[in-house]
This record gives C-alpha cells, sequence and structure tokens, in this order.
C-alpha cells in the first residue's frame, strides 16, 4: 500500500465553558434559576449578594463586545462564524501567554480571559461593606411562605387537643392518624392495625381493636368531612351526614352503599332499581354527589408546589404599554472586593486557580445580566405584536409564531423557544407565560388569518352561553364559527375542547 499525505480542510464548532452557562441559565426558570444563584454562591468565594443591583460597568458588560444571546445563535446555526470565534480564542490564549498574569487552566478558556473582563482596581478596598453569603438575616421570602402548608396530620392533631380522652385512647387516635394516607383514607384495616402492634397475643389485640374502634369513631368527625373512611363510599356518606335530610339526601346515602361503578358509569336506571328512589330523585341525588370531595386530604398533601412568579410586569402607560422586569427575581450580585483584592496583592502559587475562580464569578453575574436583557427584547416585541390582546383581550390576540420575533431581534428560534418557556408575564388580564402569545393562525373568508387563542375563547364564550339542556355540538360550534368568518373544522374544535378541559356534549348535557 502506497503512503502519502494529504490536506483537509474542515470546520468545527467549539462550546465553551461560558457558552454552556449562557445557554444552561437562559432555559432556566426563576425558582431554578434561584437554586442555581444560591449553588454559586456556596461554591464561589469570589460572589457575594448585595442590596443594590450593580451597574453594567461593574459587571464587564460595557467592555465585551458580543451579547451572549449572540454567541448562542452563532454557536447553534452559524459553523462560519465558529471557526472565527476559535481563531479569536486562539488569538486570546497567545495573549495570555505575554501577560503576566497566571495561566488559567483549559477547562475555562475562550471568551473568558483575563483581558475582556474588568479590572481588578474597580473593586477597590474603599467600597461600601455589601451583605454576603453568609447573611443571617430571617426575612422571610415570599415564596417560601406561598410553599407553607400545614399537613393533614398537624391538622387532626390540633383537633385532637379539644378531646377528653384517656392515654390509651388518645394514644389509638394518634396512631391512627399517623395511618391515614396522602387521600385522608386509612387503607389498612382495624384488626390488622391491632394485630402488628400486639403481635401473638390475641388478647391484647382485642383490646387495641376496641381502642382503634372508638378512636376511629372520633376521627371520622373531624374536619375535613370524610377522613378515615376506609373505601369511596364511606369517604361520600360520612360528607353526607353534614346536608339537609332531604330526599336527594337519602337517596345519595343509598347510592354510595352500592358499587361504586355504577355511579361513575351514571347508570341511573340499575340506581333506581337498587335504591328504591325515582328517577329524578336519582339524577338529583348524583348531582349532590358530584359536588362532594372524593379526596378530602388531597388539599394537605405539602408537596413542592412551584409558585408563579412574574419575570416581566407590562403596566398600561398613557396610550402604550410599559415592559419592565421583576425586580424581585432578578438576584443581586457582585464579586468580593476583598477578595478580590487579596489575590491581585498577593500573586503566589495556586493563584491561577484562585483566578479562574474569580473569571468564573464575573462570567456568572454577566450571564444572568444577559439572560434577563434577552428577556427584556423578547417580551418587549410580544408586547408590540400583541397590543390588541392587552387593549381587549384574549378574543383579539394575533397569530404570532417563533420565528417572527426570532427574525425580528436577529435571534434562532431555540433561543426564543428556552426564553419564553418556564418565563411568565404580568398583564392587567392576569398571568401568562411567554409561550401563551404564540398561536398558529386560521383562516377567514376576508383572506386573514386568526390565532388559535382567540379561537379557544371564542368556543369557550359559546360553551359558556349555551342552552344547559341542549348543549352545542361540536359541528355546530364549527358552523358558528364559520358565521364568525373562522374556517374550522369539527376536529379542530374538538381539538381545541379537549385543551379547554371541556366535556363532549352528551357529557356536558348530563352534567
Amino acid at each position: 500500500m502506497k503512503q502519502g499525505l494529504s490536506l483537509r480542510v474542515s470546520q468545527h464548532l467549539a462550546l465553551t465553558p461560558q457558552l454552556q452557562q449562557s445557554i444552561r441559565l437562559l432555559q432556566l426558570s426563576t425558582l431554578e434559576l434561584s437554586q442555581e444563584v444560591e449553588q454559586m454562591l456556596d461554591e464561589n468565594p469570589f460572589l457575594e449578594i448585595t442590596e443594590e443591583a450593580a451597574s453594567r460597568e461593574e459587571f464587564g458588560l460595557a467592555e465585551a463586545d458580543a451579547p451572549v444571546s449572540q454567541d448562542i445563535r452563532d454557536f447553534e446555526y452559524s459553523a462560519s462564524d465558529s471557526a472565527a470565534s476559535s481563531a479569536d480564542d486562539k488569538a486570546s490564549a497567545s495573549s495570555e501567554s505575554e501577560s503576566s498574569e497566571p495561566k488559567l487552566e483549559e477547562s475555562w478558556e475562550g471568551d473568558g480571559t483575563v483581558e475582556s473582563a474588568p479590572d481588578d482596581s474597580e473593586w477597590g478596598s474603599d467600597a461600601p461593606a455589601r451583605k454576603n453569603n453568609n447573611d443571617d438575616s430571617e426575612d422571610v421570602d415570599a415564596a417560601e411562605l406561598a410553599r407553607s402548608q400545614e399537613s393533614l396530620q398537624d391538622h387532626l392533631h390540633r383537633q385532637s387537643l379539644g378531646l377528653r380522652l384517656s392515654d390509651e385512647d388518645r394514644a389509638a387516635l394518634h396512631f391512627l392518624i399517623e395511618s391515614l394516607n396522602d387521600d385522608g383514607y386509612l387503607e389498612d384495616t382495624l384488626a390488622s392495625l391491632a394485630a402488628g402492634l400486639a403481635g401473638d397475643d390475641l388478647e391484647q389485640a382485642e383490646e387495641l381493636e376496641q381502642h382503634f374502634a372508638m378512636a376511629l369513631n372520633l376521627l371520622q368527625h373531624m374536619e375535613p368531612a370524610g377522613v378515615g373512611a376506609r373505601n369511596l363510599g364511606e369517604c361520600l356518606s360520612l360528607q353526607l351526614l353534614d346536608c339537609k335530610n332531604t330526599e336527594e339526601t337519602r337517596a345519595a346515602m343509598a347510592i354510595c352503599l352500592q358499587p361504586m361503578e355504577l355511579l361513575a358509569k351514571r347508570d341511573v336506571k340499575r340506581l333506581t332499581l337498587l335504591c328504591g328512589f325515582s328517577e329524578a330523585a336519582i339524577k338529583l341525588a348524583i348531582g349532590v354527589i358530584g359536588r362532594l370531595d372524593p379526596k378530602p386530604g388531597r388539599r394537605f398533601v405539602n408537596v413542592e408546589r412551584n409558585v408563579v412568579v412574574p419575570d416581566v410586569l407590562v403596566v398600561k402607560s398613557g396610550r402604550g404599554f410599559k415592559v419592565s422586569l421583576n425586580g424581585e427575581v432578578m438576584p443581586k450580585l457582585r464579586v468580593h472586593d476583598i477578595y478580590a483584592n487579596a489575590l491581585k496583592q498577593h500573586k503566589g502559587q495556586g493563584g491561577a486557580a484562585l483566578q479562574q475562580r474569580l473569571q468564573e464569578a464575573r462570567w456568572f453575574i454577566k450571564n444572568i445580566q444577559q439572560r434577563f436583557d434577552t428577556i427584556l427584547r423578547v417580551s418587549t416585541a410580544i408586547v408590540e405584536r400583541q397590543k390588541n390582546f392587552f387593549m381587549h383581550g384574549e378574543l383579539a390576540m394575533r397569530p404570532l409564531v417563533l420565528r417572527e420575533i426570532a427574525d425580528e431581534l436577529g435571534l434562532h428560534e431555540s433561543t426564543i423557544s428556552r426564553v419564553t418557556t418556564a418565563k411568565y408575564m404580568s398583564t392587567p388580564y392576569g398571568t401568562f407565560e411567554l409561550k401563551y402569545f404564540f398561536g398558529s393562525a386560521l383562516g377567514t373568508e376576508s383572506g386573514g388569518n386568526a390565532s388559535s387563542t382567540a379561537v379557544r375563547a371564542l368556543i369557550k364564550q359559546f360553551v359558556a352561553s349555551e342552552n344547559l339542556n341542549k348543549p352545542l355540538s361540536d359541528n355546530q360550534i364549527s358552523e358558528m364559527l364559520k358565521e364568525q368568518g373562522i374556517e374550522c373544522a369539527r376536529r379542530t374544535v374538538a381539538k381545541y375542547r379537549e385543551a379547554l378541559r371541556i366535556a363532549p356534549a352528551n357529557l356536558r348535557k348530563t352534567l
């Protein structure tokens, strides 16, 4: 085999750690960003929290040549620009070798050079003292208060404090309360609970079962109504005890004694025969049962709830609308001036590692600022495109796709998608996710387009004003939309109706 030499020109994309961090921060929600900031404060000693937001000059953004969002677009969809970026990285690396600064590790090269960051002199010792990450303030965060919730067990234990019980009965009641599941049901039988405590001692097991029976009777009379039930029928029956003694209530009690499959199928004729009530009373009783809570303990479940905190605020200002960032969700960070000065004055062994951590802190602050700048730009463009919504509501929403905003701002669709995911905007009509303002287009008789969001709002309006005895079918709704000049097929109406969680016509009539 003959040997030879060949020359081949190729291009490759280089993803720097700064760009990776910028992409990750851009797609994080507000709560996830808060967790990321807390983690960075614990890991990086050069970061601290300040009471006031630092200016862009302190972040080093004034010296930055290109915004991070532009870098994201270039990385993902422009190989030629990425090749130029690689050349800049090499030039930056050569300038580092000639400078007196300690050489950074390869894991933090590229755009994060020492020359592109602010000089250490701007973090002088005459700067005012700021709050650091070891703050012991007792101020309670609003999101933390919103997540705090009393558990079902705590709620029941608090009620049991007002009961006069012996030590044995109080212990039995405490044991049953702790044995409830998240829905408020007692899944285990009293005999199995007693046997689990007494073991092979049958006499003690019988005594415990008696205490449990008495405690269960007390438990089932506590709030919320229906707690301590062994099955769905018993749960509904306990709640019906608090209702007025009417024919509908008695019929509902009789229904709860029957298999729940009949109630689920709404088999009125079969229930009429089994319960001994008229068909009209059974229908009214089904309506009474439908207003009961089948899982009384569910609202006490202490789950981690994502509190919707708006990232952008939109308020009416004169004839237009003012778009601004929510300052409460913007982390106020700065580089720790004392540590930065100490590193500048004492450059010795291990200085390169500390210099790297300082550079990481600066780039983290810059990427966070760039994240909010991008969110503000996208939100402003959305408000400009959807002015009719902010003036007249969702019926005036116009069609909008990611490509329109991307072309207007010079970004890529994937960047717009990251910005609009899990980011919320507070408007005069409520708080909405940024993706809510995007919708496909439906043709109209006049040749224009109607937003799918506006069509869903029309469908909701039609259903809300329909005759309950003769609910509108999907085909009728489609014809009504055509009368409005909107071409919308029956299948599309069914899809939008299901997205709005509206039951079909036959079920709406039954309900």
